[in-house]
């Protein structure tokens, strides 16, 4: 059986096992004051294909970690992705009224009540790191790289970063190397740090996290790539959003700036690139490389 048949059964199952533990982990609508709660767990069960945390999960097992001691860690990236998703949405930023095929959070609960869930979710993040489990399972030398690796790729070095970045350059003239460079902020630091610390709960020594870095480089270009191509070419109806939308608002894009074939031959050789870098880690890897053929084939 090749890696991308077993790929589905794969995802399916890590699918469960994160959802069954995000529910666990965020507070109940009951909790007061439950108009708060009910948008965080608006957006975070809204679908969504749970990618972050698998790779974090993928890479902990990669190395010989158990997915256990990374789960904490892997639910704060999914709820970091949903708390920037929700804040992108709102009508400062893209101001979009679809997500997942469903209303945005700010058209739910209005602006207000979307800004602080996204803010409540960030916390929250930040709050499952010290959970008992997972600090009595890692030193405090590793734990303390996980908050760093976590913090520098959600923050102003990494996502945020990117996330200005990819503002200022609306409506202008931009090169591919800045088109590159917004992207590895924007969408790849975001994925890096979530492979690195998997690599870094499950144990990885400086060889083996060298790799998982160059695949989660690679990959983090890539899967921005593709969104960039789907935003152009995709269906709406996979997509649960508008297609089209880039263009609308004068985004900067690798497509708008490479055009359509340059674009979809660098997020193929990409994936090489990820599927080679962790190829050293043997077996055990064989969902990341499957993950990095995936991220190139995907409709939505």
């Amino acid at each position: 059986m090749t890696t991308a048949s077993r790929l589905p059964a794969y995802l399916e199952e890590r699918q469960r096992l994160v959802d069954a533990a995000l529910d666990l982990h965020l507070p109940p609508v009951t909790t007061f004051p439950p108009t708060i709660h009910e948008a965080m767990r608006y957006s975070v069960f809204a679908g969504g294909k749970r990618i972050r945390p698998i790779l974090t999960l993928a890479a902990a097992e990669a190395v010989g970690g158990r997915a256990d001691d990374a789960m904490p860690s892997a639910l704060a990236f999914e709820l970091i992705h949903t708390y920037s998703l929700i804040h992108d949405d709102l009508p400062a930023m893209d101001d979009d009224d679809l997500r997942r095929g469903k209303p945005t959070s700010h058209k739910v609960y209005g602006e207000a009540i979307a800004i602080l869930a996204g803010d409540a979710l960030l916390t929250h993040a930040f709050r499952l790191l010290g959970d008992p489990g997972l600090a009595s399972r890692l030193d405090g030398g590793r734990l303390a790289r996980v908050l760093r690796e976590l913090a520098d790729g959600a923050g102003s070095i990494g996502m945020v970063g990117g996330q200005v970045v990819d503002i200022q350059a609306e409506d202008r003239h931009v090169d591919l190397a800045t088109v590159e460079a917004l992207h590895r902020h924007k969408t790849g630091a975001l994925i890096r740090a979530a492979v690195r610390v998997g690599g870094i709960v499950g144990g990885a020594d400086a060889g083996a996290l060298d790799a998982l870095t160059r695949f989660a480089e690679a990959l983090g270009l890539a899967f921005q790539i593709v969104d960039d191509l789907l935003n152009v070419e995709g269906d709406p109806a996979s997509l649960g959003k508008s297609a089209g939308s880039d263009a609308r608002r004068k985004k900067s894009t690798y497509p708008g700036v490479a055009g359509l074939p340059a674009a979809r031959a660098r997020a193929h050789s990409l994936s090489v690139d990820a599927q080679a870098a962790v190829a050293p880690l043997g077996e055990a890897a064989w969902p990341l490389r499957a993950l990095a053929e995936f991220v190139v084939a995907r409709r939505a």
